[in-house]
């Protein structure tokens, strides 16, 4: 067992790991290769126990016309057919109207559990004066929020009866203006523990009261943005490959029917959407995890896991629509230390948050609407094991002229790792007799 590992420094961590668990010479090399020359002291304080890097593609996307305003979307994924199913998807969809976003609501919240000997009749009747007291304690932390439009918008006190007779959650909502929120969140919620412990001692100091905790929710469902697209019905030849525009948009509509009353369909068709929207949350040093919790919390909103998307065809004309919670910031944590976000953020041009909940619903918008468009006719795995072709050939070492004839042989061919580790072989083979 390694002891007082996160006081070593970045070298002894490197060794101590190596001499740990008997790690060949590259293990050191490749660490070492991949640090930044000039800014590994700022990566380094991101995290606890860095010892590199760990580098992912930053991809652009671009095309995009939101809203009528045009943009090239950053997006970090290891995934080349995600960049190219958006940008696809991005540069249909510029010449027909483009991508149509709104956000609905930007509410956010938080959680104070705590048990007591106080019945819910007894603090329902107390809730004004309860707070009260609560924003008043947190008065000088909010204040500065307060000035950029944001602050605590509300309280609703429920029983956890399911847990104890005598738990209760005590649920405050915020709205945090441009940024995330989640450590302003948090510390007006332990400040608030502290301060409705001291509210009802003072009405009763025989009473017991007990915080159980105090934290920050990510499911957001009242933080809401929404993003369609729409056109005329044979307008969609270009996505309809051997079908009719009609027939295709009839199978793209049983598609999206599959997935709201499907689970475990919905589950694919909702990782289609994320596709997109964790690349740019990614890019743009927003928290992925939470973002991830929250929107398949909220696909389970109805009781049954189920799609985020909606479509109706009528009168001719193709509308389909996505709506799900984006709790994003455009200042503080990552978004103002790291230079790729703060560089993301420059390219989509400053956002506010609203307007990067509206950017990230759209990249997700165009990586779905490409995944089920090829679902539905030639197929998913046609696309996208083309764009994995280069990846397959990097695996089996080949060479530059050898990836240059491949992916000419391959254009019009399936691609699988076994088909073009065959093809290699074969050309290898013949190479070597005409060298003798």
């Amino acid at each position: 067992m390694i002891k007082g590992f996160s006081k070593f420094s970045q070298e002894q961590k490197v060794d101590t790991l190596a001499a740990q668990f008997n790690l060949p010479v590259s293990f050191k090399e490749t660490l070492r290769s991949h640090h930044h020359r000039e800014l590994q002291g700022l990566y380094n304080q991101f995290a606890e126990n860095t010892i590199s890097n760990f580098y992912l593609p930053y991809n652009v996307a671009p095309g995009f016309v939101i809203n009528k305003k045009e943009y090239a979307i950053p997006m970090v994924v290891e995934e080349s057919s995600v960049v190219a199913a958006a940008s696809k998807a991005a540069k249909f969809w510029s010449a027909h109207g483009g991508f149509s976003t709104k956000v609905l609501s930007v509410t956010k919240s938080g959680q104070l559990f705590f048990t007591t000997e106080w019945s819910f009749e007894e603090l329902s009747a107390l809730m004004p004066d309860i707070t009260s007291a609560l924003r008043c304690s947190v008065g000088e932390i909010t204040h500065n929020m307060e000035k950029r439009g944001g602050g605590i918008t509300g309280f609703k006190l429920t029983s956890e009866s399911l847990v104890d007779e005598q738990t209760y959650c005590l649920m405050v909502s915020f709205e945090t203006a441009d940024s995330m929120g989640a450590n302003f969140i948090n510390t007006c919620l332990e400040k608030m523990g502290d301060a409705l412990v001291t509210f009802l001692i003072q009405k009763n100091d025989n009473r017991h009261i007990e915080i159980n905790m105090a934290i920050l929710s990510n499911y957001t469902p009242e933080c809401l943005v929404q993003c369609a697209l729409s056109c005329p019905i044979e307008d969609l030849q270009a996505y309809s490959g051997v079908y009719s525009p009609q027939d295709f948009a009839l199978r793209f509509k049983k598609a999206v029917s599959l997935a709201k009353h499907n689970p475990s369909r919905a589950v694919t068709h909702n990782k289609g959407i994320m596709n997109g929207i964790d690349a740019v949350v990614l890019a743009t040093g927003n928290d992925f995890r939470a973002i991830e919790a929250g929107v398949h919390a909220y696909a389970s909103r109805a009781g049954a896991y189920a799609s985020l998307t909606d479509i109706v065809l009528e009168n001719d004309t193709f509308t389909y629509t996505l709506k799900l919670p984006l709790a994003l910031g455009t200042v503080g944590g990552l978004t103002s230390l790291h230079p790729m976000a703060k560089l993301s953020l420059l390219l989509l041009d400053e956002p506010s948050a609203s307007e990067l909940m509206q950017i990230v619903a759209a990249a997700g918008m165009a990586n779905n609407f490409s995944a089920v468009a090829a679902l539905v006719t030639s197929g998913i795995q046609k696309g996208h094991m083309k764009m994995h072709l280069s990846n397959i050939l990097a695996a089996l070492n080949a060479d530059p002229m050898e990836c240059q004839k491949a992916k000419k042989y391959f254009s019009e061919r399936d691609v699988s790792h076994s088909a073009v580790k065959l093809y290699l072989d074969a050309e290898r083979l013949k190479n070597k007799r005409h060298e003798y």
